[in-house]
């Protein structure tokens, strides 16, 4: 059958690895955490296509376990210790060699206390994304590590109580950090930018506007979607062209997050929309500063002057325009609407999120409208995509799972297009979806920065710390896991019984983050993907 069932590429913490855009890949592991597209990752050989699957990522495992980078013991007891065996060769300094030893001992017990630190020249790292080696490092240093090169240093989370601490439990201490200082030309102050009172007060905004009704109206238009989709690819079946399932998925994702958020038709099964190309350009401008040392960008005149800053701001300048017109005719809309019969603000002319936004009667300006719909842009359909990309391959890698989805599917839809019931009723499909998340989990690390200083068992963090919870090794760790690797949807229990999250697994299993900033778009993501 033509259609490309190639093992997916790794994606990256925000915008997932499904698409058409080509991202480059530069020197520098922290492009991989805040925003990048690691395109060039394919674990080829071995059943489950784990990390160690990669020759590169071999290699790296076994420096890794050698030492390389590790920063061990206290620097006080081994600069000392040649004076100690000095010392203790000579009867004069033999008592003076003990008292340095009993320092020694006082001083590796301090040094116990302190949190495993990983160092070294991380430019040697490049080759995966970089959440492959934290998990190999996770397996070396433990549940809380520092990830150190040059000035700038992380802090590695790969256990569920401590995840629950910074999501949930301290939740107030933490901020997005180096997440909202990239993305805020993006995004502004969006939801996943916004930290403090700004998030809270969009989140009370936006939430609303995903109630069941809103849900239960989008489900048809997912299904229309859908078919057009379904049109593509047996199109490209008869003329026995394959297809890039990623960009496949990709192109689906936008369309459905442009009709359901602000009630714009990209179209982009059939062609390059010119928006669509800006927010790249966008996207890749976000990967650029991410890496670059020196925000030269902040100077004044570099915007006009330099010509990724004018291809930036004109990008911006079409996504910008292009909101803001959206903007302007909702707010025509309602404005001649009879506000009497638009039942939970749901219109039969305009049903997007963008709609419920303005006719709830909020006020809000047209600056944070269009930095909520950028947001839910970027944030919503790479996502997807990548989640929709894994769910399919992985069954394809085993028959008797794509045998049950088949069953289930033709059992509960008979061939007609899904309702909200009909998704209720895909039991399996959930599973399977669930599994996909597990194993390759969008995003698959967290950012936080904390605002003040925090305890981890005995080991304290000061103020201003970076956190990365690795969503990666929490869903592959062999002690939360059985058979971490392997793809068993089977292993969250019945059919009917609850869907696994941060709560059931006690956030051992976090596709969707945990605690307050758990993502708002949870549902509806569900019911896309199905």
């Amino acid at each position: 059958m033509p259609i490309s069932l190639k093992e997916p590429m790794l994606s990256h913490p925000l915008v997932g690895s499904a698409g058409s855009q080509s991202v480059s890949f530069r020197k520098s592991p922290l492009k991989h955490i805040p925003i990048s597209i690691a395109r060039d990752v394919v674990r080829r050989s071995g059943e489950q296509r784990g990390p160690q699957s990669d020759k590169a990522a071999d290699e790296l495992f076994e420096r890794i376990a050698s030492g390389e980078f590790t920063d061990a013991g206290s620097t006080k007891e081994k600069l000392t210790r040649p004076l100690r065996r000095l010392l203790a060769g000579t009867g004069v300094g033999r008592g003076l060699a003990m008292s340095l030893a009993q320092l020694g001992r006082s001083w590796r017990a301090e040094a116990a206390q302190r949190m495993p630190e990983a160092r070294g020249d991380l430019r040697e790292l490049v080759g995966q994304p970089v959440f492959v080696p934290l998990y190999k490092l996770f397996t070396v240093y433990g549940k809380i590590f520092r990830l150190s090169f040059g000035p700038k240093s992380f802090v590695i989370i790969s256990d569920p109580a401590y995840a629950r601490q910074i999501l949930l439990t301290n939740a107030d201490k933490y901020s997005k950090g180096l997440l909202s200082e990239i993305l805020e030309f993006v995004m502004g102050t969006g939801l996943i930018p916004a930290d403090g009172e700004m998030w809270r007060m969009r989140r009370r905004a936006i939430v609303p506007a995903l109630h069941k009704k809103y849900v239960a109206n989008m489900v048809g238009m997912f299904g229309d979607c859908t078919l057009h989709g379904c049109a593509t690819l047996d199109t490209a079946v008869a003329s026995g062209k394959p297809i890039d399932m990623e960009n496949f998925f990709s192109r689906l994702s936008l369309d459905i997050i442009g009709k359901a958020v602000f009630n714009y038709d990209f179209d982009s099964l059939t062609h390059d929309d010119p928006v669509i190309q800006a927010v790249y350009v966008v996207l890749r401008e976000a990967e650029y500063r991410s890496t670059y040392p020196i925000a030269y960008w902040n100077l004044p005149g570099a915007m006009q002057i330099v010509p990724r800053q004018r291809r930036c701001v004109e990008a911006l300048k079409v996504v910008n325009d292009t909101l803001d017109g959206l903007i302007a005719k909702c707010k025509v809309l309602v404005e001649e609407e009879d506000a009497e019969f638009v039942e939970e603000f749901l219109s039969e002319a305009d049903p997007s999120i963008l709609h419920f936004l303005i006719a709830s009667g909020d006020q809000i300006s047209s600056k944070q409208l269009r930095d909520d719909l950028m947001t839910m842009l970027v944030a919503g359909h790479e996502t997807t995509a990548a989640v929709l990309t894994w769910t399919l391959y992985l069954p394809s890698q085993h028959p008797d799972k794509t045998a049950l989805l088949q069953q289930e599917v033709d059992s509960v839809l008979g061939g007609r297009v899904a309702s909200l019931d009909d998704i209720r009723a895909l039991r399996y499909t959930t599973r399977v979806i669930n599994e996909a998340m597990r194993l390759y989990p969008q995003p698959p690390v967290l950012i936080r920065r904390a605002l003040e200083e925090d305890s981890f068992g005995d080991i304290k963090v000061p103020a201003g710390s970076d956190f990365f919870i690795s969503v990666w090794n929490l869903h592959r760790s062999p002690a939360l896991w059985e058979e971490p690797e392997a793809f068993r949807p089977e292993r969250f229990g019945p059919l009917d019984g609850p869907t696994p999250n941060e709560v059931t697994t006690n956030f051992a299993y976090l596709p969707f983050g945990g605690g307050r900033r758990k993502c708002s778009r949870a549902c509806k993501v569900r019911v896309c993907e199905k």
